[in-house]
This record gives structure tokens, C-alpha cells and sequence, in this order.
């Protein structure tokens, strides 16, 4: 550790040694009930025996197959798998190593076939930290700190915080759409908008969803004006919302999709989807990279695609995050510290708070602490880190939850 970055701070003091399910050890053979799920990549659970056999015998395969130079077997069947889990019309997918990289494909793509420049995004989004990707980033301002200016062209638009600006829903999607037409009118011309970027359940800003009507709102706006959308779904897709992708919540279509996270179950692999006839709009060469699509990954990938379909991981998470939200809600009744609870399926956050409307990360970071000192790992976000997240696994088990609900609750009552 002493020649790691300085900078590459852990959020523990876990050094994992190995992983089974939903539990991560040590060398000396400790243990600990990991909600964070790789901050949800590991869905399918630490090394699921499913994974484990089809990437060893990858392995022994093929490693690498330059995917601008071959293609492979596995590359090939991924889009096909990938496919019946698409929107229909999203019928040609592009890969590559992380999310960060899919979203600065996903804006290529828009600007070149849309021969506009500008871009907005929404305020608390995250979309990675390379250059263009957090410039569409507002979830914290260290992400962009230091690191200006960014990429011109990008307007943020507000997204309904209705928690944070003490509003119903409803009134605050009115607001947030009516600020986006200001924003057309004053900043950012639909006529020079190439396309809209969204979580349709926002990740690291705090677990806020959206809405239906404001989902509706921007689909509306996106055809009015011939602007794209697309969903960055890299935390909250492949069922951790208790459907295969969350903007199905909304009954919205993207144009494209940006995946990554659970799609490969900590294989670094990411993909975006499009319509074959909007990819066709791109140019040549605007599309690959040393190390995407690897034979690997793509292997990890289609394993984990069995998982989901044969343990029926989608609906599982919809039910265990009922489970788990009724406990939640109860902790809630329990502990005045907890203001808000958020999110959808497996994937919920506390607003951790001194009083109403005022974020504690500090008391949000000792409960955190407790847990961990008693055998739970769990994570932070928003913008004090005042948000804890719920985060497990899509395998986890009922009894599992409830050992976890109660970790939580010891540490409510502790701290």
C-alpha cells in the first residue's frame, strides 16, 4: 500500500483477500456482508459459480481478440443476447471497458449524427470522470475541480429533487420542465442541441428517481425538436431497479443506452445501444479501443445474462426491495436521523440528517463505521455524504437483508 496513489483513498480499512455471494473475507479469514456490490458491479454476488466456470474456460481459449481487427464468438453472441433485453429498435451495440468511456461514445455518436454540438445533461448526474464525461457530471464538484475548463457545449438543466427543493413531485416536474424550456430559450437552442443525457434513477447524487411525467416531459421535447435521449443506465440497469433497465419504470424509450457496472460482474466491459440506422450516422473510426469487447468479459458477460434469466434476478430484486424498503421504513419510524428513504428495487438510500433538510455526513460516516466494525460494508454518496446506500447484490437472500437491517439498526441505536 505504500506505493499506491495517495489520492486512492479507500472508504474502509477491508483489505478483501477473496468474495462468495454476497461476502467478502480477508486473509485471516474475517468477514463481511458487502452491500456495495463493487458499488453495484458484483449483482450476480462475488464469484457466481457460473461466472467463475465460463471465464476460466475462456481463459484457456482466448484472451484477446483485438475486436477492430477480429471479431470473436463471444462479442457476437453478447449483441444477440443483448438484444432481447433491448427497447425495440436498439439493434446494433458498440462496446467498451467502462462506463465513462460508453457515455463519451454515446455523445460522439449524438453529435456526429445529429451534426449539432450542444449537449444537456441534468443536475446531480454522474457520468464518469474522463473529460467529456465529467462535463456532464454535477453529482459532486470533485469530479470537475481542478480539472477546467471542460468540454464546452454542455447546459445543466435542473432534475426533480422534490426532497431537496421541498416540493410534491408533481410541482416540481412542472418547474423542472418549465426551466428547461428557459433554459432552450436563453442558453442552449433546441436547433444546436445534439441530444439530453439522464439517469432515470440518479446514483451518486443521493438515489432520487425521476418521474413518469418528467421522463414523458423530455421525450416530448426530445421528438418535438429532433434532439436524442439518452439514458445512462451504468448503476441502475440490468435489474437493480427491479426491472431490467430503470427508464422502463417511466414507460420511456431512449434513443440510446449506455451500460456497464452489473453487466459483466466485475469484468471490465461497456456497451451503448442505438438503433443500426442511427449508428450508421457516425463516422469510421469514431468507435473502439484496444481492450473493448474482450473475449474474456464478453464471457463474464453472457454468464451473467444466464443468471439473471435462470435465478430470475429482475423480479427477485423487485421483491427483495420491497423486503427491504418495509424494514427500512420501519428503521425510519424508529430514528428520527432518517429524513428521507429513495430509490428503487435493490437500490435505496438514507437521508442521514441533524434535523429536517439538514444533511449529517458525519453521523452518515460513523453508522457506516459501526457497520463495518461489525462485520457489514457499506457506501456513501451525495453531497455530504450524508446518503447511505443500500446496495447488495441481486442474489442476496432473505436472511441476509434481515442480518443487515439489523447490523443498521444496531448502529442507529449505537452512534
Amino acid at each position: 500500500m505504500s506505493h499506491l496513489s495517495p489520492l486512492l483513498v479507500q472508504s474502509s480499512g477491508i483489505c478483501a483477500e477473496r468474495g462468495e455471494g454476497s461476502w467478502l473475507y480477508d486473509e485471516k479469514g474475517n468477514r463481511w456482508l458487502d452491500f456495495t456490490s463493487g458499488i453495484g458491479v458484483t449483482s450476480t454476488g462475488h464469484c457466481h459459480p457460473k461466472v467463475v466456470a465460463a471465464t476460466q474456460a475462456q481463459v484457456a481459449k482466448l484472451v484477446h481478440a483485438q475486436y477492430a481487427t477480429v471479431t470473436h464468438p463471444n462479442m457476437l453472441a453478447l449483441t444477440d443476447r443483448l438484444y432481447e433485453h433491448l427497447p425495440k429498435g436498439l439493434d446494433a451495440v458498440a462496446f467498451s471497458n467502462s462506463g465513462s468511456e460508453s457515455v463519451e461514445a454515446a455523445i460522439r455518436l449524438a453529435r456526429q449524427a445529429t451534426g449539432r454540438t450542444n449537449l444537456i445533461a441534468f443536475r446531480g448526474g454522474f457520468h464518469g470522470r474522463t473529460l467529456a464525461a465529467a462535463s456532464l457530471t454535477t453529482s459532486t464538484s470533485k469530479v470537475r475541480t481542478g480539472w477546467q475548463p471542460l468540454m464546452a457545449g454542455v447546459s445543466i438543466a435542473p432534475f426533480p429533487h422534490a426532497y431537496r427543493y421541498k416540493q410534491d413531485m408533481d410541482q416540481c416536474v412542472t418547474d423542472c420542465l418549465n426551466e428547461l424550456d428557459h433554459i432552450f430559450a436563453t442558453e442552449c437552442n433546441p436547433a444546436d442541441t445534439a441530444a439530453m443525457i439522464i439517469e432515470p434513477v440518479q446514483g451518486e447524487y443521493g438515489y432520487y428517481p425521476a418521474s413518469a411525467a418528467f421522463m414523458k416531459g423530455l421525450r416530448e421535447r426530445c421528438d418535438k425538436h429532433g434532439i436524442l435521449l439518452i439514458a445512462d443506465e451504468i448503476q441502475a440497469g440490468f435489474g437493480r431497479t427491479g426491472k431490467f433497465w430503470s427508464h422502463e419504470h417511466f414507460d420511456v424509450k431512449p434513443d440510446i443506452i449506455v451500460t456497464a457496472k452489473g453487466l459483466a460482474s466485475g469484468y471490465p466491459l461497456s456497451a451503448i445501444a442505438a438503433s443500426r440506422d442511427l449508428m450508421t450516422h457516425g463516422y469510421p473510426g469514431s468507435q473502439g479501443g484496444t481492450y473493448g469487447a474482450n473475449a474474456v468479459a464478453c464471457a463474464a458477460a453472457l454468464a451473467t445474462l444466464d443468471v439473471i434469466e435462470e435465478e430470475q434476478l429482475v423480479p427477485r430484486a423487485d421483491k427483495l426491495g420491497q423486503q427491504l424498503l418495509t424494514h427500512l421504513q420501519g428503521l425510519q419510524k424508529q430514528h428520527d436521523c432518517i429524513d428521507e428513504i429513495r430509490g428503487m428495487g435493490l437500490m435505496l438510500g438514507l437521508e442521514i440528517v441533524s434535523a429536517p433538510h439538514t444533511p449529517d455526513g458525519d453521523r452518515a460516516g460513523k453508522l457506516l463505521k459501526h457497520c463495518e466494525n461489525n462485520g457489514m460494508l457499506m457506501l456513501r454518496c451525495g453531497t455530504q455524504g450524508q446518503v447511505v446506500r443500500w446496495l447488495p447484490p441481486l442474489t442476496v437472500t432473505e436472511a441476509e437483508i434481515e442480518k443487515a437491517v439489523e447490523l443498521f439498526d444496531a448502529a442507529l441505536k449505537e452512534t
